[in-house]
């Protein structure tokens, strides 16, 4: 059941990469391109972000804002939100700065077998602090959600678990949160899929796998470190390939006693579906995050 559930992901990854872009790829949105030189990575990569309506304002000229941070899914890039999304056009209702982060195909994860693909201290080390100096964000935790979807689902949890100090509000939609404990055996018959996580990942019971496990990691966190996690908030279609997953992963939260908000909602595994549901993630991060001092 589990090797068809990843089938049917591969498929609809294939789609996601072959779909042609939205209408809203062909205007011009209020949006930035920078391009980091990362020392951990040992290349140079691109982020893009949104600027609050408000930025511009001479009376707002010393005020820092709230931070929401998003991950793409797997095959994806950071462009893609502007692309396939009216994420554009949302964001204009709210003082929220957004950062659109670019993870490769790498989890958003330090890989096992990659040294330069060190994904997870390149936001934490690299990035953040890049965008903290170039733009006036929050830098307390109180002002900092990060969202994502499929693959950027699983990472923006992983680094609520993690990172805890970090940010005030995590976010998944359509989460592939079982990515860290899929064995080898269960993707043998889906080459890409196996192979972006054994390079991620190792392979079975590899430490990297143990230390990123998002299910192992929440089972086993203790009653002080469930007090100390950000808001949670993850959703998924109904008619999602992983959908299981996360219903399964929501069961595990209520098990352990820890707050979240999960929904259930009909749709599937497309950009039809994150361009209405990136839309609560904004609206939970204006409402959950500090706003300009």
């Amino acid at each position: 059941m589990q090797t068809l559930l990843l089938k049917k992901f591969r498929f609809a990854l294939l789609l996601l990469v072959l779909a042609p872009l939205s209408a809203y790829a062909q205007r011009d949105p209020p949006v930035s391109t920078i391009t980091l030189d990362s020392k951990l990575l040992g290349t140079p990569i691109e982020y893009s972000i949104l600027y609050p309506v408000n930025y511009q304002r001479p009376d707002y000229a010393d005020k820092r804002f709230p931070v929401l941070y998003l991950l793409h899914g797997l095959t994806g890039k950071h462009s893609n939100w502007i692309e396939r999304s009216r994420l554009a056009l949302y964001a204009t209702r709210y003082d929220l700065f957004v950062v659109m982060v670019d993870g490769k195909n790498a989890w958003y994860t330090d890989s096992a077998t990659v040294p330069t693909n060190k994904f997870e201290s390149y936001i934490l080390q690299e990035l953040m602090p890049d965008v903290e100096k170039r733009f006036r964000v929050s830098t307390e935790r109180a002002g900092r959600a990060i969202g994502g979807l499929s693959m950027g689902g699983y990472g923006a949890l992983k680094f609520g678990f993690k990172f805890p100090n970090r940010f005030a509000l995590v976010a998944s939609m359509s989460g592939a949160l079982g990515a860290a404990s899929w064995t080898d055996a269960e993707l043998k018959n889906l080459d890409f899929i196996r192979q972006s996580l054994l390079t991620t990942f190792g392979p079975a019971g590899s430490a990297t796998r143990a230390q990123n496990d998002l299910i192992k990691i929440t089972r086993e966190i203790s009653d002080e470190g469930i007090r100390g996690l950000p808001a949670i908030y993850l959703d998924c279609g109904t008619e999602d390939i992983l959908f299981t997953t996360n219903r399964g992963y929501a069961d595990l939260l209520v098990q352990r006693k820890i707050p979240h908000e999960f929904r259930e909602l009909p749709g599937s595994h497309n950009w039809q579906y994150w361009d209405q549901q990136v839309q609560v993630i904004l609206s939970l991060a204006a409402q959950r995050l500090a706003p300009p001092k």
